[in-house]
């Protein structure tokens, strides 16, 4: 097979780009403008530890739920249509969720936002491959880099605005990038069926495949790393800013800066982490300065949580660097693409689905014992296991041979 050769990005594509990055930007700035205003929306009316749980636990079950039933769904309405849907949906739900007026609205319009984010997270990969087929890696990039930046900007913000307005102005403001982000792929849809334009689809995973990977420890470590990291993430945009207003005395300002800090660890882990693993093999290197900066930075919170909170976040925030090592390994540690799609579907399926329990668990233990050392003791435990996990997914072998080495041909 011959590769395609290269054109200008923009030539004849401009909206494509815009549409992507805009895109890219909406799908994560819900995720982390809610947690550090809770002060603020807790002064309206209660928002219990059970709810503020439930609230984090929204985007992996979302994200869980609706990864299985995106291809459907596009191959019934096309990449573009849907797109357009879901950022529809997510202008009604962040609309909504400025609006709420309880607990229950409050949780109800977040789960609105995620499911449309949930879907977003899977037709940016397909969207690209349809757009820039020869220029896969660069999209790529920018996208990723686009959605690390849209992670880390809204903590930055959200406090200034909710002291200087009200937060339902510091929440629904990120409705209006949702509701731009529609523009182009509007257009793209009404081009897309004028010229009826072939799709691509978004592949299902093989059910055959999909069934061995319950049998093989190399899936099963990949779903540890990713668990790990998904754990750390979304419990601490769900629980951070408050733990550490407990536990370091910090203002409300200031914890939303400190998780905005954990989120731009993310940034240059992206860029870093695929090019370590791909040209110099360094997953056990990374397996183990994950392991060893989130322990630190747990045991940072735990003993000595005011001398240096900055450097506990910091920590804390290279922890989730296995998210990208485990999507480049998807790719590694599989042979065929039929395979990489059924590994990925099994990885991240049963990652989030254990990912989804942890913010809820949290905030109820939390609200138990009104301390924070039993869940970062939890914590802690959750990153010790990538331990073993590294050491199995840094072996240089294949999905497909772990298989054969145990079950025969693949």
């Amino acid at each position: 097979m011959t590769s395609l050769p290269a054109r200008p990005l923009w030539q004849g594509r401009a909206l494509a780009v815009i549409g992507i990055v805009l895109f890219a930007f909406s799908l994560r700035t819900a995720v982390a403008s809610l947690s550090p205003v809770l002060a603020f929306i807790g002064a309206d009316f209660a928002v219990t530890p059970a709810v503020a749980g439930l609230i984090g636990t929204a985007p992996p079950v979302c994200y869980a739920v609706f990864g299985i039933l995106t291809p459907q769904l596009e191959r019934r309405f096309g990449l573009e249509r849907l797109a357009v849907a879901a950022m529809v949906v997510a202008v009604a739900g962040m609309t909504w969720r400025a609006l709420a007026v309880d607990a229950t609205t409050l949780l109800a319009s977040t789960a609105l936002i995620f499911a449309a984010v949930g879907v977003g997270n899977i037709l940016l990969p397909p969207l690209v491959k349809k757009y820039f087929p020869d220029r896969i890696g660069l999209m790529t990039t920018i996208y990723s880099t686009t959605m690390a930046v849209a992670t880390f900007t809204p903590p930055l913000v959200a406090v200034p605005i909710a002291d200087a307005a009200d937060w339902r102005l510091s929440l629904g403001l990120w409705a209006l990038f949702a509701l731009v982000a529609c523009i182009p792929w509007i257009a793209l849809s009404i081009r897309a069926r004028s010229t009826q334009a072939s799709d691509v689809d978004i592949e299902a995973a093989s059910p055959q495949a999909f069934r061995r990977m319950w049998r093989l420890p190399l899936a099963w470590a990949l779903v540890v790393g990713f668990t790990v990291s998904g754990v750390l993430a979304y419990t601490s945009f769900a629980w951070l800013p408050t733990l550490l207003q407990d536990v370091a005395g910090v203002t409300p300002a200031a914890a939303g800066a400190l998780l905005s800090l954990f989120a731009a660890m993310g940034l240059p882990c992206s860029l870093l982490v695929p090019v370590l693993v791909v040209r110099f093999n360094a997953t056990r290197a990374l397996f183990g300065v994950a392991v060893v900066a989130g322990l630190s930075g747990i045991a940072g919170l735990l003993f000595a949580p005011q001398a240096a909170p900055w450097l506990w976040v910091v920590l804390l925030g290279l922890a989730p660097l296995l998210f990208p090592l485990t999507l480049v390994l998807l790719g590694l540690r599989t042979r065929t693409h039929e395979t990489a799609v059924a590994l990925s579907a099994f990885v991240q399926s049963i990652g989030y689905a254990i990912v989804a329990l942890f913010p809820f668990g949290i905030g109820l233990i939390h609200g138990w014992t009104d301390s924070w050392t039993i869940p970062l003791l939890i914590l802690a435990c959750v990153v010790a296991a990538a331990i073993p996990a590294g050491a199995v997914a840094a072996r240089r072998h294949t999905i497909e041979d772990d298989w054969e080495r145990r079950h025969g041909a693949w």
